[in-house]
């Protein structure tokens, strides 16, 4: 390092010297880039490594968390492992910016590069223009990490190659903005860079496909819930089914995902950044099926809305965005966890708000909850009812809240099935033909919402004035509408809500304008029999 200081003297009282600082770099600072995680977006991180004369030292700085500042040990055992000595003089590793935390062992490969490139092992310049990511074993081997597909992102948008473990190479690969090399090892990386045996470029993972989707002709009657599940899937639509044990909930709602039209392109990507975060990416394949998650109802609040302790991880609302969520047994989940779902479901992401960071992540899903009418669940068979009936089923759907209530468009009642239709061939239509017809009513929802130049997907996501061009009934309809907001004493929400169901209902006919039928058909899904009062609004 070579100083040169400058003296010079001033006329002011307060001020007698000023003293300037000319320092030049050292030869042996080198840099590469990396990423850390706030929710889905990818952070850019520089890591700076400095080699400077002093005692022997190796410190890591720049607000790392306890797997980042683990790093270096595991960094020095991998070297030492190739054969590669530090020397004996004081290496200083940042992580700039400094003030953002940084969390994961994915720092372990970005700082070995930024070490080996400030020794003179790797170019100092093709370790600046890349972004790596990955942990290593003691041995050099590079471990799998998540969140590979975010950081290809980031790495395109900065035209930057990717560096990451050979699990992680497929994964990435998808984004295609960007050339990975993916590595067993660590020798592989050095001998990449330093052209000795360049590393062909990863590709793309396979796309998953979902052969074993249940077929809707499975179910026995039912027609009404088949119809229910129709329109659901039409426009987006939560959908909560109260029936008896054995009445067929769990089977209609595994049967979803067959009704629904596959991923788009973006909608694939979109998912994928978030499941891998989540670890859930094998193999690097992408699916083009919705997701379908059905947590237990003794799930955690943080496993099911998101969070955890350390980083905010993303939760079940998350990993099925653009998909199904179907909560059986919806009364027995804790309070608070369904009381955190009511933000969620009317804005469409959840915001994780910790010490030190607050992460958004989405969460447009399909909600479909499932229910017995009590707690024994026989409150429909006045032979095997319990001595409460009917005030224990009032009590029982008291658990969901009046406000969570209003947020289902479609509530049904499923019966049980007679024995004498559990002996019929299956001569129901197939999920197929059903979702054809799904997939007509979102194509005309598509097109409307792109002729008016508005972000919605489905009806579900109209809502003021978009609402009102959209859905606003004939005259028939609206008079019924008015009639029946008034009976049933609708809330504004329950309102708009119908209005939406009618207009999907009227996309699944193929007509233009919400005609009287069309209305009549969205109001007999707001009541379910043997509920409390404030659960019928």
């Amino acid at each position: 390092v070579f100083v040169r200081v400058y003296h010079f003297q001033t006329t002011h009282s307060w001020l007698n010297t000023l003293t300037m600082f000319e320092v030049s770099r050292p030869e042996s600072l080198s840099r590469i880039h990396t990423v850390t995680f706030e929710g889905l977006e990818a952070r850019r991180v520089e890591v700076q490594c400095a080699v400077t004369a002093g005692l022997p030292n190796f410190a890591i700085v720049g607000l790392p968390n306890k797997a980042v500042s683990e790093a270096r040990d595991r960094v020095r055992t991998a070297l030492q492992a190739m054969a590669i000595a530090l020397p004996s003089k004081r290496i200083t590793i940042n992580l700039s910016p400094a003030d953002l935390l940084k969390e994961g062992s994915h720092f372990d490969l970005p700082i070995a590069l930024a070490l080996l490139a400030a020794l003179g092992i790797v170019p100092k310049d093709r370790a600046d223009g890349a972004m790596a990511l990955g942990e290593l074993s003691l041995d050099g081997r590079l471990v799998p990490i998540i969140g590979a597909l975010p950081a290809a992102l980031a790495a395109g948008e900065d035209d930057r190659v990717l560096l990451c473990p050979l699990a992680c190479g497929p994964e990435a690969a998808w984004v295609g903005a960007t050339p990975v090399f993916a590595a067993r090892n660590l020798g592989e990386l050095i001998a990449h860079l330093t052209d000795q045996t360049p590393i062909e470029p990863a590709m793309p993972g396979e796309i998953v496909s979902e052969p074993n989707l249940k077929c809707l002709s499975d179910v026995r009657g039912q027609e009404r819930a088949k119809r229910a599940l129709e329109i659901a899937a039409a426009g987006r639509h939560h959908l909560l089914m109260v029936g008896s044990p054995g009445s067929g909930k769990s089977m209609l709602a595994a049967r979803l995902p067959g009704l629904l039209p596959p991923l788009s392109a973006a909608e694939a990507l979109e998912i994928s950044r978030i499941h891998s975060l989540a670890g859930l990416l094998d193999g690097g394949g992408i699916s083009r099926t919705r997701p379908y998650r059905a947590p237990h109802h003794t799930a955690s609040r943080a496993a099911i809305v998101g969070g955890g302790r350390g980083a905010a991880k993303p939760g079940e609302i998350s990993l099925a965005h653009n998909g199904v969520l179907f909560l059986d047994e919806f009364p027995e989940y804790q309070r608070d966890i369904l009381e955190s779902l009511r933000q969620p479901i009317e804005t469409g992401d959840v915001l994780l708000s910790r010490a030190n960071a607050h992460v958004t992540y989405p969460c447009r899903f399909l909600l479909i909850a499932a229910a017995n009418p009590c707690r024994c669940g026989h409150l429909y068979d006045a032979g095997q009812a319990c001595g409460r009936a009917p005030l224990c089923g009032a009590d029982y759907m008291a658990k969901i809240s009046g406000p969570l209530m209003d947020r289902f468009d479609v509530r049904l009642e499923v019966p049980p099935v007679a024995y004498a239709d559990l002996d019929l061939p299956a001569t129901g239509e197939k999920s197929t033909q059903v979702a054809a017809r799904v997939a007509a009513a979102r194509a005309i929802q598509t097109e409307r919402f792109a002729a008016l130049g508005v972000p919605a997907r489905v009806n579900a996501d109209a809502e003021g004035a978009l609402l009102d061009e959209v859905a606003t009934p004939d005259t028939g309809g609206k008079t019924m509408l008015s009639k029946a907001a008034e009976k049933i004493r609708l809330t504004a929400r329950g309102y708009h809500r119908v209005l939406r169901l009618a207009r999907t209902i009227a996309d699944l006919d193929g007509a233009d304008t919400i005609s009287t039928p069309h209305v009549a058909e969205a109001l007999g899904y707001r009541l379910i029999a043997g509920t409390s009062a404030h659960t019928a609004q």
